[in-house]
């Protein structure tokens, strides 16, 4: 049986597809983030991935180029995007495939079996974990979505891990409030910019209550926004 990963931040989306799929005999996986697509393709057995591109967060670009650090698995975007730039764009990166939506289910599932057909014969020789990020005595681990300083676990909440994870992803680059706020909580988001210098300020005191260098990677840029420097 045939395993689909379904990327979608929509989940009308997720299950509109769910239900298409499963009715043509095929076992899928939803998630809505990048963050969770790592960890199920990770844990091994996903033999396509269908992959939204206009998602809050991580884009489906950036979360294909991720995807193909460490695995060649077979991925075809779904989108709303039908500009010839972003087709090209998509394949160069690792893309499989490129369907336009609306779609029919018929269109859908041929075009996953002939992704299939084309790369059944590929046999994936990177390792099915993705690397840890580490900074100074800062570390991410992406697929547990843990974070260590000097090796001692910290807890975060979601927005904060997330924060951390952009930053670590993306150093040295100068965030605004406006954009910290429409990649992790959305553009559609009713809270002020306010939120996001209260996230910064308590995942500073959480890296500085094991390592006070660990909260200074994270640098107020004034009258800009943040960026986490990689020295300190």
């Amino acid at each position: 049986m045939t395993t689909v990963l379904i990327v979608d931040d929509e989940q009308d989306m997720r299950n509109l597809i769910d239900v298409m799929l499963s009715k043509s005999g095929m076992k899928t996986i939803s998630v809505e983030s990048g963050i969770n697509a790592y960890y199920e393709i990770s844990k091994g057995g996903i033999d396509i991935v269908l992959l939204d591109v206009m998602m809050a967060g991580e884009d489906g670009f950036t979360v294909c180029e991720n995807i193909r650090n460490v695995s060649s698995v077979p991925i075809i975007f779904l989108t709303a995007r039908d500009a010839n730039e972003d087709k090209v764009r998509g394949l160069t990166i690792g893309g499989d495939d490129y369907i336009v939506k609306p779609f029919t289910i018929s269109e859908l599932v041929a075009r996953i079996q002939a992704v299939l057909r084309r790369t059944s014969n590929v046999v994936d020789t990177k390792e099915q974990v993705l690397p840890y990020i580490e900074c100074g005595s800062v570390k991410i681990d992406e697929i547990a979505r843990k974070v260590y300083v000097n090796s001692m676990p910290v807890p975060l909440t979601l927005k904060e891990f997330e924060l951390l994870h952009l930053f670590m992803k993306n150093p040295d680059i100068v965030y605004t409030r406006e954009q910290l706020l429409e990649n992790l909580w959305g553009i559609d988001y009713a809270g002020g910019t306010r939120t996001v210098d209260t996230h910064i300020k308590t995942l500073r005191l959480k890296l500085a209550k094991e390592s006070p260098e660990a909260s200074e990677h994270i640098q107020t840029v004034w009258g800009v926004g943040y960026r986490f420097e990689r020295y300190q």
